[in-house]
């Protein structure tokens, strides 16, 4: 089954908690802290891999988490780090936030990028001693890793693309010139998902795709047009696949004119790139006024059969000829380069919102705070304070108005505020 868009759940791996430990020597019942550290959890990871084809699996799957950190263990022994979760994808997949925004575009064999990242191991008492805290009896949690929602999206790495209404022929003419060997038959919509075929022009290849059949209006999605459409963005050719045969009820003039304005709506500049109109069935006998109105529009047309394979040679000369002369990196979308990554920077704003149960407090380093240490222990909340404080929580919250007693939320935490008088 060809699955090419498909949401996926994903979580980092969580951070190893760390351990409160102390040296044990003879006669010194607790020496010096020797608690490990915790190691980090694991990535959730997208490579792109050029041995997978669909995103089935993930369809089946949709629910990825990367492992966990260990534990950190006395004598100084810190944590394992998770194992990053690996998802391989088909060249062409790019990766977007459920709000449509595009955080990659993966073109190229081993391209990866992390998706989630796993939470930092939490300190053993080793690593938390300072000048103030001598000998610690606590150490810190490891951090939960990243969990979000993406959505994997497969347009298709073809060199040409094949495009016509349904039953122009675009099936019968890719297993012709290539060894693809898609469903044919004589109804509309016998092509569901889009076909690869490797074309060999004397010692020159390409792949060229048969985009199942569109329909006026496939730009606002008739007939699944946007799933279609979307499989002929990449491709540096359009081969126009015209039908003059009854099954059609317009003709050759209008189809082709349909399917470019289609291709107009669905992106922008995609329309104007280098195509071949191919009027297919001169098998059958007269084509019709058609040809003659669309020769008076200087395209670059040709009239084959995809049954008898008439004209095909030539056709597929062509394609290669137009295909050497368009530099490769044309093949990616115009607004932005292959390969393409959204790198957003981890934000530090701290935030302060009013609610009806009290204040809410978001940021990354106040929610760390929190997270990393047991507030069961007194000096461990101490220390969470101190955190707080430096991160500019007290302040913030004193400038929103928040009175000593007030109910704060960190995160899975509520505390009542009690601001540190002393500067």
């Amino acid at each position: 089954m060809f699955i090419d868009r498909v949401a996926v759940f994903v979580r980092g791996g969580a951070g190893g908690a760390g351990i409160a430990s102390f040296a044990k020597r003879k006669g010194k019942p607790r020496g010096k802290p020797d608690g490990g550290s915790g190691g980090p959890g694991g990535n959730v990871v997208i490579v792109a891999d050029s041995s997978v084809s669909t995103l089935l699996e993930y369809s089946r799957r949709p629910h990825r988490r990367a492992a966990d950190g260990t534990h950190g263990q006395g004598s100084l022994r810190h944590g394992r780090r998770g194992e990053d979760e690996i998802l391989g994808v088909p060249l062409g997949t790019v990766i977007l936030d459920p709000d449509g925004t595009v955080i990659a575009d993966l073109v190229e064999e081993g391209q990866s990028f992390v998706v989630s990242e796993g939470g930092r191991g939490g300190l053993g008492n080793a690593a938390l001693v300072n000048r103030n805290l001598k000998a610690p009896g606590f150490a810190e949690q490891g951090e939960y890793g990243v969990e979000r929602e993406i959505v994997l999206e497969l347009k298709l790495m073809a060199d040409a693309a094949l495009i016509g209404f349904p039953n122009a022929g675009k099936s019968t003419m890719i297993a012709a010139v290539s060894a693809a060997q898609p469903k044919i038959a004589d109804y509309p919509f016998t092509t569901l998902v889009p076909n690869l075929g490797v074309v060999e022009v004397g010692d020159r290849q390409f792949v060229m795709a048969d985009v199942p059949g569109l329909i006026e209006g496939a730009a606002e999605g008739k007939g699944l047009g946007h799933e279609f459409l979307r499989h002929t963005e990449r491709a540096r050719v359009l081969v126009y696949v015209l039908d003059p045969s009854d099954l059609q009820t317009v003709g050759i003039g209008e189809q082709y004119d349909i399917l470019r304005a289609e291709l107009a709506a669905h992106m922008p500049g995609l329309s104007e790139r280098p195509s071949l109109v191919l009027v297919n069935k001169v098998d059958l006998g007269d084509i019709g006024d058609g040809l003659s109105e669309l020769k008076e529009r200087e395209l670059d047309l040709q009239v084959v059969s995809a049954a008898s394979g008439e004209g095909l040679a030539d056709a597929m000369a062509w394609i290669a000829d137009t295909l050497d002369a368009i530099p490769a990196q044309s093949l990616h979308d115009p607004d932005r380069a292959g390969g393409f990554m959204l790198h957003r920077p981890v934000s530090t704003d701290l935030a302060v919102e009013a609610t009806q149960a009290g204040w809410v407090v978001s940021g990354r380093a106040a929610e760390r705070a929190v997270a990393f240490n047991d507030l069961t222990i007194p000096i461990a909340a101490d220390l969470a304070a101190a955190r707080l404080k430096n991160a500019g929580v007290d302040e913030a919250l004193i400038a929103a108005g928040a009175e000593p007693g007030d109910d704060v939320r960190i995160g899975d935490i509520v505390f009542e505020f009690q601001p540190d008088d002393e500067p």
